[in-house]
């Protein structure tokens, strides 16, 4: 059944199937105008097709509009594929990377556009991202921190952006966890307090920021979170005083 826009080429001219090379597939209902066809410009159409007709995708590769050679890239066979690691269009090149060996992710590390990139950081071997950390794209670089080996994270404590050294304070080793006291973002500071070892937290019990004190209060040893019972703010101190009080507890089981 039609949907979407009307039938269109890629140029905004009407279709028709009169003409169409793939003429027999309408007949054998794989194909419709407004409904599944590889000239259409409306993108579900193409999909569509390809789906009913994944044996034409290498004969569709070098067509001229962009999503077509796009959606053909989905299903074609692989060994067609590598030529459109040069193709024009940004959406082709990334698609035959996520569709080939990683092998090939390589050649286009230092793709123009970042939707390559980004197929790249989510293709090449966790040994190779270390050229993607510093990407100046930032998406990027979140999916390359995402995946590194954890040893190579103290290079990222400094990232200018909030959200990756966010995520390498939930990934970075422990003892590294100090290095994030003095972060300018009070989020990330909070994830770090989160993380590390309770009888370390005394470096982020005077944090002026009530979200990280708080997280120091929960999970602080009685040692470092003594201070915090004479807080300004009535939830800090009063869930450092259950916490105190939890502990004394605790030491109080083991010594009956």
């Amino acid at each position: 059944m039609p949907e979407g826009p009307d039938p269109v080429d890629w140029q905004g001219v009407a279709l028709s199937c009169a003409a169409c090379r793939y003429r027999a597939r309408l007949d054998a209902g794989k194909c419709g105008l407004g409904w599944a066809c590889v000239h259409d410009r409306y993108a579900k159409r193409i999909e569509r097709f390809f789906v009913l007709n994944p044996d034409l995708a290498d004969d569709c590769l070098t067509m001229p509009y962009f999503e077509t050679r796009m959606n053909a890239a989905r299903v074609a066979t692989l060994f067609r594929l590598p030529v459109l690691l040069n193709d024009k269009d940004a959406g082709v090149r990334a698609m035959a990377i996520l569709r080939l060996p990683v092998t090939h992710a390589r050649r286009r590390i230092k793709d123009p556009d970042r939707r390559v990139r980004i197929a790249v950081a989510h293709r090449l071997p966790i040994d190779d991202l270390l050229p993607m950390l510093s990407d100046p794209d930032s998406y990027v670089r979140q999916i390359a921190v995402r995946r590194v080996d954890p040893g190579v994270l103290p290079t990222m404590v400094r990232d200018d952006d909030p959200e990756i050294r966010r995520i390498v304070v939930r990934r970075i080793r422990d003892p590294w966890l100090v290095h994030f006291v003095t972060d300018p973002d009070p989020l990330v500071r909070r994830e770090a307090a989160q993380r590390i070892a309770p009888d370390k937290l005394y470096c982020f019990a005077g944090d002026e920021d009530l979200r990280v004190r708080f997280a120091v209060a929960e999970r602080g040893t009685a040692e470092v979170i003594e201070d915090l019972i004479n807080d300004p703010e009535d939830v800090i101190r009063e869930t450092a005083t259950e916490r105190l009080a939890a502990l004394n507890e605790g030491k109080n089981d083991v010594n009956r």
